[in-house]
């Protein structure tokens, strides 16, 4: 086919004939109208004109259209005029068969003529593909990963006049109850359910990316904040309504979603429309459960503008002495009394003008800022400085006679404690210190923090119970609720959130939830306490449920810690 003196006379000077005709590289020779003067059999296949006949087959017909056609016509000119060049390009089969990625070679004859050698370079595409997205994609989801979201804010970081982009942060919630209780595999599994979810939620122009753990963003583009709201919520939705099963494990998972918008009259960065949106995404997550926060200039901003300002504030709170303690009696409302006296700790703290500060105010700023071992420590060290003697001379009664009721003190420990290796150290030291009973306090640690380190929480209860502490599960039914990680965490006292309690002379559903809580508890040997109560109607609807203990404003107001 298409065999020409030209080539012929080239072949046999060089005696590589043999060698041109077998090669696995394509071979060719164009004349001056780019038609194929030779073509050896591997370019013959590759353009599917190998069993017939054809003189004067333009190659430009078979190269793809679009950028590969001008970059053959380009560099065949090049070429042309002396300059070899090599490129990469698509060729066509001439009967539409899959299309084959060549890097042509193209050097100018003696003879005037082009010779080109084609080399099929489809694996190392692919190669380079898998490549750039593996580099691009995050590994376990498919989702983009964080640099290359970066990349992308980056590219789009000012936007058209009139047109606005909106950035969402999304973190999921209760997303650790699945790695404790089932493993990593199980919670490998839910990321990739829930970018499924985003796949089907997505439009064609929005970019989706796994920024890491259990956070998500997206990048909505050509979007108002109205349209990015609406967007919000039907991720929200399709999230809560995502349902986990495994090993005969069911879950449900929450979400925090923040969103700020990309407009072209701000200067925006890509680092502060990132922290923007993350930190509307943590105002959302203190806010509650599947709450959704828009970033503002004014109002209700980010909590990492006040959190910042709490830094400053706690420590010049520690310099001058202006942490103070109160305490709230617990009540026994089942028959008999174990405990001369039950109370659980609170801190609150002055602000400059002498006026007092709830937790609610400087305790999420501590946690973010790591500040809550120091908390919890000084007030570890100053009840058990205060109240050693007290507890010393009840638990000498207490030895003498087994009927002497027992004081306990019950005092709050964060997350951060919980997850500190030296806290049980401390605790001995404090201890053998104050030469007082363990036996006379009680730890409270949330139900979220419990669950989001099961081993741990496990870990740390049984050895501080083994040196005669207690535990109770403080704000159990305002997180997940799940009964089965109980039988991991041996805890002295389950406190039933005062969401569900406040309100049980006038809402049935909460009537049965605590009163399922609570029949739960007690199968499982667990005493409850009802928090919130506020009134003796509420008293003599928990007595009549079984609960053992109550505690609220309506028992008693707190205190200071004298």
């Amino acid at each position: 086919m298409m065999e020409g003196k030209g080539i012929s006379h080239l072949l046999s000077e060089n005696n590589l004939s043999a060698y041109f005709a077998h090669s696995h590289d394509g071979v060719f020779l164009l004349n001056e109208c780019m038609e194929l003067v030779y073509a050896n059999k591997t370019m013959q296949k590759w353009i599917g004109n190998q069993d017939r006949e054809a003189q004067h087959l333009n190659l430009i017909d078979f190269i793809a259209f679009g950028e590969s056609k001008v970059l053959f016509i380009q560099n065949s000119q090049i070429a042309f005029e002396g300059t070899p060049c090599k490129f990469e390009c698509v060729l066509h089969h001439s009967e539409q068969h899959a299309a084959k990625w060549l890097e042509i070679s193209l050097q100018r004859s003696p003879d005037g003529q082009l010779l080109g050698i084609a080399r099929d370079i489809a694996v190392h595409k692919q190669e380079v593909e898998r490549l750039l997205c593996k580099s691009s994609q995050d590994e376990l989801t498919g989702l983009l990963n964080r640099n290359e979201f970066m990349r992308t804010l980056q590219d789009v970081i000012m936007p058209t006049p009139g047109c606005e982009h909106v950035l969402l942060m999304v973190e999921l919630e209760h997303f650790g109850i699945v790695n404790d209780m089932c493993g990593l595999a199980a919670g490998d599994e839910v990321l990739c359910g829930v970018a499924g979810l985003f796949r089907r939620i997505q439009r064609k122009q929005d970019v989706v990316a796994r920024m890491g753990g259990k956070k998500f963003a997206m990048l909505c583009m050509g979007c108002n904040m109205d349209t990015a709201y609406a967007k919000a919520c039907e991720i929200r939705d399709a999230i809560t309504s995502y349902k986990i099963e495994y090993n005969n494990n069911k879950f449900d998972l929450g979400v925090s979603i923040g969103f700020t918008a990309m407009r072209p009259d701000t200067n925006n960065s890509r680092l502060s429309l990132l922290c923007e949106a993350d930190s509307a995404c943590h105002y959302a997550r203190n806010m509650g459960h599947n709450r959704i926060h828009a970033y503002t200039t004014n109002g209700n901003n980010t909590y990492r503008q006040h959190e910042s300002e709490w830094i400053s504030r706690i420590s010049h709170a520690f310099e001058n002495e202006r942490f103070q303690l109160f305490y709230q009696n617990i009540q026994q409302i089942e028959n008999g009394r174990e405990f001369d006296e039950h109370h659980e700790i609170l801190i609150r703290m002055l602000d400059e003008n002498g006026e007092f500060v709830t937790p609610g105010e400087f305790i999420p700023a501590a946690e973010k800022f790591n500040l809550m071992p120091l908390i919890d420590r000084w007030v570890i060290r100053t009840v058990f400085a205060r109240n050693a003697q007290l507890w010393r001379n009840v638990f000498s009664l207490k030895s003498e006679n087994a009927n002497t009721p027992m004081s306990l003190c019950c005092i709050n420990i964060s997350g951060s404690s919980l997850n500190d290796d030296y806290f049980p150290e401390f605790l001995r030291d404090q201890v053998a210190l104050h030469q007082l009973p363990p036996q006379a306090v009680c730890f409270e640690i949330t139900e979220t923090v419990a669950v989001n380190d099961l081993e741990k929480a496990s870990c740390l209860i049984k050895t501080l119970r083994a040196q005669g502490f207690r535990f109770a599960l403080d704000d159990f039914g305002k997180g997940m609720s799940s009964f089965s990680y109980l039988r991991s965490l041996p805890v002295d006292f389950l406190k039933i959130d005062g969401s569900l309690v406040q309100n049980i002379d006038n809402n049935k559903i909460d009537l049965c939830m605590v009163e399922a809580i609570n029949r739960i508890a007690q199968e499982m040997g667990i005493k409850t306490i009802a928090e919130y109560v506020k009134n003796q109607t509420v008293v003599d609807m928990l007595q009549a449920l079984g609960v053992n203990y109550v505690q609220g404003y309506g028992i008693h107001q707190p205190e200071p810690l004298l």
